[in-house]
Order: structure tokens, then sequence, then C-alpha cells
């Protein structure tokens, strides 16, 4: 601590000598001292006066009116003042004082051990109150930075977010004509050798977009606004549908692919469908990825019941290359691979089994891997599961082609999308279903169409130069014509972020897709709102 300045005032100058030996020995204070009470204000305001020790009785000013003085002047009011007095020890005395703002009294003659001690303990005082005051200020810098920080981390996550929706925008745009292309092949004639192109470009575009859902998926999950859907679902087909799925990949590899269910395990269950999908896809399509020979193996196992909750093992089991002991540990982590060699020759981002690990987090279960290197893998996820009765009312779904969908009666839709790719697509789509069809490529052509032509739908992209689709929007449901204002408005946006798909339901947007889209989720879409919106034209 650094020594503290204490004013010694008294009209006696050997008062003041002798009262300044008798606290030489104390450390840590800095004595100065005057015989004038107007030359000791000056002090008082020109130092940092901590302590005063102030002579009740002197002329001009006495000791009362003095600390008064200081009391009454921001910059000395802090001063400790003790007066030091002979007078009578009465209370009336001692209130005077204590209203003049006096935290304490020294009788004359002064005992030396009571006037050390006194001093001392305000000495202390003034050192723990400088102490609060350094803490204070440390804190209220800590909290500077820490607000700092957070606004810093705020504004990357910003970043990161308009990055990811940009990146979404630009990849997704593409991939959703392609593969909207890819639709429209398959329902054309083709040859064998054509169809297994169109499949290849199929498998190629599935795999670019599963890279960018990764990607979302693993920041999803970092924010905090991945969100478990629970549904019902029949357990049973969903494993068996793998069975369907990878078992052709398998074969395309010379490799076996198995399913073994155990008899024990609930037909239909009550979990989020989706991400219990992503998880055993991503398990078998890493031992696709790293096996060239010998078998793939999908186990699920029941561990246990109790009541209507049963713990489930789904394991996948591979005789592929195996993992090393000391890279098993970091797998689950993001962008990270068993040897730095894996990613050039077998390709990947490294995020997969990173997303299988958080999402058993938030599923509330657990996944784990074991391999003896050169001979295959097993991984795992375990958790727990409800069990359900089947609902009589459930339905079986037919899958259609989008060309065998049933034909509107000469809708007549507005496309406003300012990508070639996707406006060829769409259009096909949508002639398909006997529409017709008017594209413009931004916003402002869109409301410029609306206002002039009237239409039973408008199918609006989000991202367009000139006015974007959330703009005009607003604008159409701000028009003065309620029927035209009423219009029904699909939303089909890049972005599967869902705050930026959320604002397109409030700037009034009637129903969003995500791209790419299945066609037949767009035909159920427009089914949906245009009846609702009592469209006479709809019928088929």
């Amino acid at each position: 601590m650094s020594a503290i300045n204490l004013l010694i005032l008294d009209d006696k100058e050997e008062n003041i000598i002798s009262l300044s030996a008798l606290l030489s020995d104390i450390g840590d204070i800095n004595i100065i001292s005057s015989t004038d009470p107007n030359e000791a204000l000056k002090i008082c305001w020109m130092n940092d006066i901590s302590i005063a020790l102030v002579d009740v009785q002197m002329p001009e000013i006495n000791g009362f009116e003095f600390v008064a003085l200081l009391k009454s002047n921001s910059r000395t009011s802090h001063i400790m003042a003790i007066m030091v007095t002979a007078m009578s020890k009465e209370d009336k005395y001692l209130i005077r004082g204590l209203e003049s703002g006096a935290v304490d009294y020294l009788y004359k003659p002064l005992n030396p051990e009571i006037t050390i001690a006194k001093v001392t303990s305000f000495i202390k005082q003034i050192h723990i109150q400088e102490e609060i005051i350094q803490k204070n200020i440390e804190l209220e810098q800590s909290k500077k930075a820490l607000i700092q920080a957070n606004q810093e981390a705020e504004q990357a996550r910003r970043s990161k977010e308009i990055f990811l929706a940009n990146m979404s925008h630009e990849i997704r745009t593409p991939i959703n004509g392609i593969m909207g292309i890819v639709h429209m092949l398959k329902s054309a004639d083709l040859n064998p050798e054509q169809i297994d192109w169109i499949n290849r470009l199929d498998n190629a575009s599935s795999s670019l977009l599963l890279i960018i859902n990764d990607i979302l998926d693993i920041s999803k999950i970092d924010s905090g606004m991945m969100r478990i859907e629970f549904e019902d679902f029949d357990l049973e087909a969903m494993i068996l549908e793998f069975d369907k799925v990878f078992k052709l990949k398998a074969n395309n590899k010379n490799l076996e692919f198995e399913v073994i269910l155990d008899k024990t395990l609930p037909k239909y269950v009550k979990f989020d469908a989706l991400r219990l999908q992503q998880i055993i896809s991503n398990f078998i399509s890493n031992s696709l990825k790293f096996t060239e020979k010998g078998k793939i193996s999908l186990i699920v196992k029941n561990i246990d019941t109790n009541k209507d909750q049963h713990t489930i093992s789904f394991a996948v089991k591979d005789t592929g290359i195996g993992i090393k002991p000391e890279a098993l540990e970091k797998i689950f982590q993001a962008f990270e691979q068993g040897d730095d060699g894996i990613t050039k020759k077998f390709g990947g981002t490294g995020l997969g089994l990173a997303i299988v690990k958080r999402l058993s987090e938030l599923l509330e279960g657990n996944v784990s891997a074991k391999s003896t290197y050169g001979q295959g893998s097993e991984f795992s996820f375990v958790t727990t599961i409800q069990k359900v009765e089947r609902n009589i009312h459930d339905k079986e779904k037919v899958r259609l082609e989008y060309t065998q969908l049933s034909q509107f009666n000469t809708l007549k839709v507005l496309v406003a999308e300012d990508n070639e790719l996707n406006s060829f697509m769409l259009t096909h789509m949508l002639q398909t279903w006997n529409c017709k069809v008017k594209v413009v490529k931004n916003g402002l052509l869109a409301l410029e169409e609306f206002k002039t032509n009237d239409y039973d739908l408008i199918l609006m992209d989000t991202h367009m130069p000139i006015m974007s689709g959330f703009e005009a929007i607003r604008e159409i449901r701000n028009h003065h014509d309620r029927n035209k204002q009423n219009i029904p408005i699909i939303t089909i946006s890049a972005s599967v972020l869902e705050h930026e798909q959320q604002a397109a339901f409030e700037v009034g947007a009637d129903e969003v897709i995500g791209k790419p889209f299945n066609p037949v989720d767009l035909y159920k879409k427009i089914t949906k709102i245009c009846a609702l919106k009592n469209e006479n034209n709809i019928t088929f």
C-alpha cells in the first residue's frame, strides 16, 4: 500500500512537534502540518489528505468550523477529521464535533497508546477503502471487458450466421436446380445407361448437400438452435429402410450389408426420427467410406425395458481399415479425422461423427466407438425410447413422382426467381400440373406484374437483386385491393436458418419451402394454401 497523507493542524508549534514525534513510529503515513487554518485548507485542497488531526481551540477559525469547511467541499469531504482538544469531555462538545463532521476525539494530554491505536485504526480503514475502490475499479474494468467480449462474440456469431446464410443460399440455389433437373430426368423415358448417369448425378448432388447440412448442423448445435422434435413412428420400418438404401451402395463396392433386429424391440415408438436417422446414417456412411472388403452390419438391440421405456443400442460394425488407438479419442471432435492422411485418401469434412456426438447429447443418449486397427470398427448409440401404440387412423404413405400428381384447373402462377436454372425447373414442374406460369427476376418486377395482372399464386424467392422477396411480400400485403393482397404466397428460400424462415411468415408469406425441395412437397403446399384461401380453381 502507498503511504497516506496525514495533516496536523494546531496553532501551537510545540503541539505539532510532539504529536508528529508520537506518530512517527506509525508506518505508511506522510505527516504534513500547519499552524494556520486557512493555509491548512489550501493544503487539503492541493494535496490528497486522508486524515486530519485538528485542534479545537484556534483563533479566527476554530476546529469545529474548520472541519465543517472540509466537509462542505467535494474535494475535501472524504477526509477523516479527528478533533484534538483540551476542552471538557461534556457531551455537548462531543456532539458539536460529530455534527461538524469529525469521526472521533483525542483529549489532551494525549495518551500515546490511545492516540497511536486510533490513528492506526483509521489508517487501516483508509487502506481497506482504497482496496475496495481498487477492486471496484478492477470489477468495472472486468465488466467492461466482459461486455466487450460478449459484444465481440455476438458480432462474431452474427457474422458467422450471415456467412452461413450466404453460403447456404449460394450453394443450395444451384443444388436445387440440379436436383430439380434430376427429378425431371427421372420421369423421362431413358435407357439403362442414362438412368445410371442420372443416379450418379443424384448421388453427387446429395453428397454435396450433405456437406453443407453438416456445417449448418454444427453451427445450429453450437448456437443452441438445434431443436429436438419427438413424433410417433414405426421403428422397425425405419430400420428396414436403411437395408434398402445402403444395401445398394454396399453392393456397388462389392460389400455385404446386413440388418440384425432384436425381436423384442418395440415396433412403434416416440422419438426424434430425423435425428435418429441422421446418427445411424452417419455411422453407416462412415463404415462404407472406410471399408474396402467384407461386411457392414447394422445391429439394433433392446438392452433393457422398464414399462414403456426401452433402452436400445444402435450399432454399426464393419471390417474396414480400423482406427489407431491414439486416434480413437479425437474422432468425435469437429474437423478431426483418424489421422492426417484420411482426408486426402477418403475425403470428408470430419464433421459427421462430431454431429453424432452432439446429437446424442441432445437426445440424452451416449455414443461410443471401439476399433482394432486393420480389422474393423464398431460405432454405437445407446438411448432410451418410449414405446407407443399404433394409431389405427395412420395410413401408409404412398410415394408418387411429381408427374403422377393430379393436375390443377389452370392455376395462374407468378414465379419470382433470379436463378435461371431454378426458374426453368419450377416452370416445367408447374406446367406439368397444368399451371400457367409467368417468371420475373426480382421482387420489383414481381410487384409490377402483381399490380398489372391477376394471379392465383405467387412463388417468391427471398434473396433477389433490386428488391428482395421480403420487401415485395410486404408491399403486396399492403395493397389497397383486399382480394389482391390476400393472394397465396409461398417463399422459396435457400436459407435453412430458422429466423429467416420465420421472417418470411412475419412479412406475410403463407408457406415456406427450402431449397433444395422435393416437387411433391411443393405440390402439397400449393394445394394446402390455395384450399385455405378458398380458391375455386384449385380443383382437379
